[in-house]
């Protein structure tokens, strides 16, 4: 049984800890670090004195310990250029989408024992810091989303010997492990629905050019106008915000005024359409019908509630963490793909 401890205005050290177990202070090390082969009547003595005490194990002795600091840092990469009076953080806090992988990666993290940084990689001092942060183990590994292509981070990523896990493909067909979703066979779905509900005359608000996942729904899409000897059909890009949305949905009515169906390939991309149209005279769904993609918040606040191609973000981004936890540095890179689903509501 533990002894008991008399604190004296000072935070309990390892060896109070050892002194009411009864054990030395690397047994006590040992039981705290999970190391295997330790008597379980020891452990169960110092898990006692740990309690009796109120010891709380320091973070920097554990890593040097381990050599894992219980960090895990999701970083959010892009190299556009944007308005200097609209900065990626401000995107980055305004779109869903991210608050959901935060969301999927702390419940992972959360089991793990591990905490979540957040480092936005938006220039050449910022990767540079973070390159320093990987390489002298401030962090134990990183999730990453590339939003673009011509992307210099993934590079640059594949000389750290901590595990790195991307959230879709990465841009430059590098050997890391990576989640991502069968955006083809949602672009697919899309296509699908519209056509089952009559429209002919049907157009598509696509992701910016240099998105994978973007191009990926907009071949599942037109893959299956192919197959209905639809070989052309309005397309405008749209930059995954509402604001995109409203803007690349006037343009497509200017060229197609009669247009009757629209995929949009982001739920807030469909939000913007639907305000332009409901502008414009034209129901939602009686006269256009229109389908998201995300399934996120904004298909659910807009109105009519949005019919939309779900990619269960949060489960993918729990994969991330899984995949972080669990696969070595530098082990067999895996892919973990999601399948999408559509989502019926009353948009479409």
């Amino acid at each position: 049984m533990a002894q008991p401890f008399d604190p004296v205005d000072r935070r309990p050290t390892l060896e109070d800890v050892a002194r009411a177990a009864g054990v030395s202070r690397a047994t006590v090390s040992r039981v705290i670090n999970k190391v295997r082969n330790v008597d379980p009547d020891i452990t169960q003595a110092v898990t006692e004195a740990v309690v009796a005490t109120g010891y709380v194990p320091n973070q920097a002795a554990r890593s040097l310990v381990t050599g894992r600091t219980g960090t895990m840092a999701l970083v959010i990469s892009e190299v556009a250029h944007r308005d200097p009076e609209d900065p990626f953080t401000s995107q980055f806090l305004a779109d869903p989408f991210f608050g959901r992988v935060v969301a999927g990666l702390s419940n992972a993290f959360a089991e793990a024992g591990v905490r979540l940084t957040l480092t936005f990689a938006e220039s050449d001092g910022a990767r540079a810091q973070l390159m320093d942060d990987l390489h002298a183990g401030r962090c134990d590994g990183a999730a990453v989303i590339s939003l673009y292509p011509l992307d210099p981070l993934p590079g640059l990523l594949s000389a750290v010997k901590v595990p790195v896990v991307f959230f879709g493909r990465p841009p430059q067909g590098l050997p890391f492990s990576y989640v991502d979703l069968d955006n083809r066979e949602g672009g697919r779905l899309a296509a699908e629905r519209l056509i089952e509900l009559g429209c002919r005359r049907i157009a598509t608000i696509a992701a910016p050019a240099q998105s994978i996942a973007g191009r990926e729904r907009t071949a599942g899409f037109a893959s299956v106008l192919a197959a209905r000897g639809i070989s052309e059909f309005p397309c405008e890009a749209g930059d995954f915000t509402q604001a995109g949305g409203e803007a690349a949905m006037q343009r497509l009515l200017a060229r197609a005024p009669d247009l009757d169906g629209v995929f949009a390939a982001s739920d807030l991309m469909a939000v913007g359409a639907v305000g332009i149209l409901k502008d414009g005279g034209r129901r939602v769904p009686q006269d256009v019908c229109v389908v998201g993609f995300d399934d996120g918040r904004a298909a659910t606040a807009s109105r009519p509630l949005l019919t939309t191609v779900r990619q269960p973000v949060e489960d993918m981004a729990a994969e991330i963490g899984r995949l972080l936890t669990s696969v070595p540095a530098k082990g067999r890179a895996r892919s973990v793909i999601f399948r999408p689903t559509l989502v019926v509501r009353g948009s479409a």
